[in-house]
């Protein structure tokens, strides 16, 4: 897809899968370029990569002349920059402050201690196997969790969404952190509200379309 909007990432990424999410809402065109965070020691840390983003870290999203990282960052930059709906954050100030919690919930206090560079400092720092980074990742999913469905009982009954009846940037943070649940066997029947914010989300094309298995950069299926 030729656009001036490239975003540097990777299929696997909570973070890059969020700014996937927020473009497709916005209707934005963009070109994918992958960062493979695995492949000879980690793409991310390649001085052509680092001279965008010094934190070695994706994603990253080139919009014209600008050059923005940390997903939260891009999506409310991406509201402010192209106002046309859906909005991602709502008008009030109270409103905007509640979504953005729920937001910071999952993409500050529950993704980054489960992201990869943690999980290989486990293994390669603290000689933790697979069994034990996985029981890591559920265990702080599961606290994030259990906090984000008390939030998402006190809403609204008729509520699709985390935070209404259309998504946000609240549920552009959810769906990427269920995926994560999901393959780190986090048992989801404990949390009925955001299995239900899930399905509604992954009913829309914008997710459908950001989901890591439909990435260019992502493994064929194996046989």
């Amino acid at each position: 897809m030729s656009s001036d909007r490239i975003l540097y990432g990777y299929w696997r990424s909570s973070a890059s899968y969020r700014v996937r999410i927020a473009l497709n809402l916005k209707q934005l065109a963009y070109e994918s370029r992958a960062v493979h965070l695995v492949r000879d020691g980690g793409e991310q840390h390649r001085d052509d990569y680092t001279a965008m983003n010094p934190q070695a870290l994706v994603p990253t999203l080139v919009d014209g002349q600008s050059t923005l990282t940390q997903s939260l960052a891009i999506c409310e930059y991406l509201d402010e920059a192209y106002p046309q709906t859906p909005a991602l954050l709502p008008q009030g100030a109270v409103e905007r402050a509640h979504v953005r919690a729920l937001a910071q919930l999952v993409a500050c206090d529950t993704a980054p201690v489960g992201n990869l560079r943690v999980l290989q400092y486990l293994g390669n720092e603290l000689g933790q196997d697979q069994a034990g980074k996985a029981a890591w990742s559920r265990h702080w999913i599961e606290v994030g969790f259990d906090a984000m469905e008390a939030w998402l009982a006190r809403r609204a009954e008729e509520a699709r969404f985390c935070a209404g009846s259309a998504p946000g940037l609240a549920d552009v943070c959810l769906v990427p952190q269920v995926y994560n649940a999901h393959r780190w066997g986090v048992e989801m029947a404990r949390y009925p509200r955001i299995a239900a914010v899930h399905a509604a989300c992954q009913s829309l094309e914008a997710f459908k379309l950001a989901v890591p298995e439909a990435q260019p950069d992502a493994p064929a299926p194996e046989a």
